[in-house]
């Protein structure tokens, strides 16, 4: 630190906060550490008594702590999003658009794992909508060495630690399965759940057919709605254990690779998703069990935005669903700003 006149402070970095009092009315800081002096301020700061200043003595070898914050926000920010104004520090970055929130987390550990800096964000692999807040970046102290930061770009690598996919599959093809839905035994009302589902991602049913608890049916409407384009194949019904229950199979049949029949989630655990390759293209077919249509969030809820984001899902990430997989099926549900499906 160095003291010299306030007089002769502009441009000056303070090293402590400018308190204000006024009895009755205010006992606050007029203006934070860190706070770049300009010459308007000079009066407010006499007013105020303050003819003496700590202020920072630049070093061409220290960054400032707006200095630094603009380069965490240079290695977080991508297309897709709008930054605030550096203030105390930090900076917060906003979604401009709709979109699935990804992070290159290996990435984030190793920024913040340097120490003497943050980015702190929102969980990945979740929705996000224009203005949500999506992350906040500073460093902890003051100043910090230019060496640091560096580090810190290097850590982060040659791409934005950060960035939003854009909802991109619109057209869904929908398999009802069920000899009891097929015969009208009973109404159906698990199509009207999955209509309501894709529509919070402007997605929408083009096709649907009704099929018994036929496999070489299933299997056959399956190709057909490709073959007609549909981005997404959805079939419900059929997937428990029961000897009547042939849509896993019918799915197998296909030729899809199959991700995994089954998924550590409750509600969810008989899920089934597979890829189908046509054309360069990977087009998802999954399996939705009978929760889907009765209990307000399940599997589908956490796997339906990557889908449409056409963000390729893994065993491995299935898998890692467990932690975080229970759905407490609260009175009143907060979805998506609650723990499920958020273990990592």
């Amino acid at each position: 630190m160095k003291l010299i006149k306030t007089e002769d402070a502009a441009g000056c970095v303070l090293c402590h906060d400018i308190t204000q009092i006024i009895k009755g009315v205010t006992k606050d800081a007029v203006f934070r550490k860190g706070h770049i002096v300009t010459e308007e301020d000079i009066p407010v700061l006499l007013s105020v008594g303050k003819e003496h200043l700590y202020i920072w003595e630049k070093d061409e070898h220290m960054l400032h702590e707006n200095e630094a914050a603009e380069l965490l926000c240079s290695i977080c920010m991508n297309d897709g999003m709008e930054r605030s104004a550096v203030k105390e520090g930090k900076i917060e970055l906003a979604a401009a658009a709709d979109g699935l929130f990804k992070i290159r987390r290996d990435k984030l550990r190793a920024v913040n794992s340097l120490g003497q800096m943050m980015i702190a964000c929102r969980h990945g692999d979740t929705v996000v909508r224009a203005g949500d807040k999506l992350l906040g970046t500073r460093i902890i102290p003051l100043v910090i060495e230019k060496e640091i930061m560096e580090k810190a770009k290097e850590a982060a690598g040659n791409e934005p630690l950060f960035s939003i996919l854009p909802f991109t599959l619109k057209k869904a093809g929908l398999i009802t399965t069920g000899n009891e839905v097929y015969r009208g035994r009973i109404k159906d009302t698990f199509s009207p759940v999955i209509e309501e589902k894709l529509r919070e991602f402007d997605a929408e049913i083009v096709s649907h057919i009704t099929l018994p608890d036929e496999p070489d049916q299933i299997t056959e409407a399956i190709l057909t709605l490709i073959g007609e384009g549909a981005d997404l194949v959805c079939c419900t019904g059929g997937m428990s254990v029961d000897p009547d229950d042939m849509t896993p199979l019918a799915i197998k049949n296909t030729g899809a690779r199959i991700v995994s029949y089954g998924a550590p989630v409750l509600p969810g655990a008989m899920f089934l998703l597979a890829y189908y390759e046509k054309n360069g293209r990977s087009i998802p077919i999954v399996g939705l069990p009978g929760c889907v249509m009765y209990a307000r969030r399940t599997i589908f809820d956490l796997v339906l935005p990557r889908l449409i984001a056409e963000d390729p899902v893994s065993r491995e990430e299935l898998d890692a669903l467990g932690e975080g997989g229970l759905c407490l099926s609260c009175p009143v549900c907060t979805f998506p700003n609650c723990g499920f499906g958020k273990g990592v």
